[in-house]
């Protein structure tokens, strides 16, 4: 019976730790991103599969769909802040990455469309 419980713990604790997305890549600096072209096009070639990816990209891109589907729901704050951070970025200074990443990440618009009403009470054009 001792095991059974300690199984049943350990299980709910990994199911518990689940719940949330890392915050492992927390402390990345995304003005140091957004204000570098060099940094930038590597993370969102890393987006587009079309060149190598830091471990922090690979895990936004690994998660992304998810956050999509979700409305972050799995972010902390500091991920949600960011998230409309790098997202006001695009639409106002990088267009044409923000249609190809909208294109790839939600073809159908589905999440645009969702999130729409949302954006427009905060300002951001999509």
């Amino acid at each position: 019976m001792k095991l059974f419980v300690a199984v049943a713990l350990a299980l709910f604790a990994v199911a518990a730790a689940q719940e949330k997305y890392t915050t492992k890549y927390d402390g990345v600096d995304l003005d140091e991103i957004l204000k570098s072209d060099r940094l930038f096009n590597n993370y969102y070639k890393c987006l587009m599969d079309q060149g190598r990816c830091t471990p922090d990209g690979n895990e936004l891109k690994r998660v992304l769909p998810d956050a999509l589907k979700t409305d972050c729901a799995k972010c902390s704050s500091k991920q949600r802040d960011g998230t409309q951070k790098v997202v006001n970025y695009l639409i106002d200074n990088r267009p044409s990455q923000w249609k190809n990443l909208q294109a790839k990440y939600d073809p159908e618009n589905i999440y645009v469309e969702k999130y729409r009403t949302e954006a427009k009470k905060a300002g951001i054009k999509l």
